[in-house]
Parts: structure tokens; C-alpha cells; sequence
């Protein structure tokens, strides 16, 4: 596909442009396809519109507004998707567009977690060491050179980052090209994964590994830099998730439903940069 608009930044998307509504009525109709006899079939526009409106604001289904339609039947459709992996599929085919026109940057990756709230409990939560002990979430997320989402897995917030690490490398979205020799991938991470399972875990994928030692010190500018300023994209892009308060605090007990949120989330942030070329 041509990429349809250049130049000017594209607002936070509270509702599917048609550009991408193009995208994403193709998978639901190859995945849903319409009933030829019975009942007709819900806007599935209109229920990912209210999906998405719930995921910026954090609102509960019986609140949203009745512009979206039946509560009921937004979330039944949300958990459908959700079970089957319709959001990982629109991230993957958005993040294979931008593969296409060179926009994913390989050669430099960082990856991050960060823990939040889970409101209600549920699977993949643990005592939050950050909150008092009280039940939470961490999202651990791997990005390319410019703060692309390229995988990401959750679980509890007491589960170590580097336990994480080879999950999100084999969850990348999209085929993962090979390293070789002349076009390696380096791989920066922060001291949390100073460890034998973190550097295991790299080594396993193939990375160039860097990562700054315990107990290391920053070199000044004068002095020479043997760990690359990379790793902050993550960071950012984690910043980035955050806004979207059904990201931020967890309500969903089922943790299927809340990846699904922060896939569709990852999906979007991938069309701002397919939108507009520069980056997000």
C-alpha cells in the first residue's frame, strides 16, 4: 500500500480511520464472515470504536456511551477477538506494512517492563513490590531502534524482568530477520538483566547484547562509550502505553482481554508511524 498522508502529525486516534478501517475489515471479515440467513450482524466499526474509547479512558463497559451500542454485546465481541488473537493480527499485517517501506529498524533493539495496578486481581498478577504488595501487573515490551512495539509479553508483577526476556523475543509480531555478520541486531538492556538467564536469553536469539554491569558507572562524554544511548526508546514508547488508563491500571481479571488492549494499542502507535513516514 501507498502511504496515504505525508507531512502533517496524526491526532490521537480515538476512532478507526478509514485508512486503517480498510486494513482491519479485511482480517475481521476473513475471520467473522457474514451469516447469509438470520439475524444481521453488529457494526464491528462501531464495537472496535468502543473498544477503543474504553481503552483511552479506562471505563467500565456499563458506562460507555450508548453511541458505541449495547455494552453487552461490545465486550462479548471484545473477548471473542481478544481469544482469537484478532488484535495480534491487525498489530502483525500494520508493523509488515512498514516492513515493506523500511520503517521497522532492526539493527537497534531495547526492551523494558514496567509494572501497574490490577484493580480486580485476576491471572498473570502478583504482589507488587512498588504498591505495597497489592495485586499487580508487569508488561514487558521489546522495540526496535525508534520505539516500534515489536513484542511483548505480561504476567506478575513480582516475576523478574529477565524471566520475561526470552518471551518477548519469541513473541515478536512478525518474522524477525536473521542476524548475520554484516547486518547484526544489538540488543540494549538496563542492569535488571544483568544476569546469567538475561545474557542467556540474548545469546539464544542471536543478539549482540549490551548491557551496562552492576555497579557500572556512566563514562562521561570524554571518556569512551562502549554502551550505546539506545535503550531509552522503550522507555518512551512504555510512556506512551501508559496514557491509555485501561493500559495503566488494569480492570480486565482475564489477562487474554488485557493483552488484547495493549496489542490493539501497539497496532495503532504502528499506523501513526505507516501514516506519516517520520516516525510517531
Amino acid at each position: 500500500m501507498a502511504n496515504p498522508v505525508q507531512g502533517k502529525a496524526l491526532p490521537t486516534i480515538w476512532e478507526v480511520p478509514n485508512v486503517l478501517w480498510s486494513i482491519i475489515s479485511s482480517v475481521l471479515q476473513q475471520a467473522y464472515p457474514p451469516n447469509k440467513v438470520g439475524r444481521g450482524r453488529v457494526c464491528f466499526r462501531r464495537v472496535l470504536n468502543g473498544v477503543i474509547y474504553r481503552m483511552r479512558t479506562g471505563t467500565q463497559w456499563n458506562w460507555l456511551p450508548k453511541e458505541f451500542g449495547d455494552d453487552s454485546t461490545l465486550h462479548r465481541w471484545f473477548q471473542r477477538w481478544c481469544k482469537d488473537q484478532v488484535m495480534a493480527k491487525i498489530w502483525s499485517i500494520l508493523v509488515s506494512e512498514c516492513n515493506e517501506l523500511k520503517g521497522v529498524h532492526w539493527e537497534w533493539q531495547a526492551a523494558d517492563g514496567r509494572m501497574g495496578k490490577a484493580r480486580f486481581g485476576g491471572e498473570r498478577t502478583g504482589r507488587n513490590p512498588t504498591d505495597r504488595g497489592k495485586p499487580g501487573t508487569k508488561i514487558s515490551l521489546l522495540t526496535d531502534q525508534q520505539g516500534g512495539p515489536l513484542g511483548v509479553a505480561i504476567a506478575g508483577a513480582n516475576v523478574h524482568d529477565t524471566k520475561l526476556l526470552a518471551d518477548i523475543l519469541h513473541a515478536i509480531i512478525v518474522e524477525r530477520p536473521r542476524p548475520t555478520p554484516d547486518s547484526p541486531q544489538h540488543l540494549c538492556l538496563d542492569k535488571g538483566y544483568d544476569n546469567p538467564t538475561g545474557h542467556r536469553a540474548a545469546a539464544d536469539s542471536n543478539y549482540t547484547v549490551h548491557i551496562r554491569r552492576i555497579g557500572e558507572e556512566k563514562l562521561d562524554d570524554a571518556s569512551q562509550k562502549t554502551y550505546p544511548a539506545h535503550r531509552w526508546v522503550v522507555e518512551r514508547t512504555l510512556a506512551w502505553l501508559s496514557k491509555c488508563r485501561a493500559i495503566l491500571i488494569r480492570y480486565d481479571k482475564n489477562w487474554e482481554n488485557y493483552l488484547g488492549l495493549i496489542q490493539l494499542a501497539c497496532a495503532l502507535s504502528w499506523f501513526r508511524r505507516y501514516y506519516v513516514p517520520r516516525g510517531f
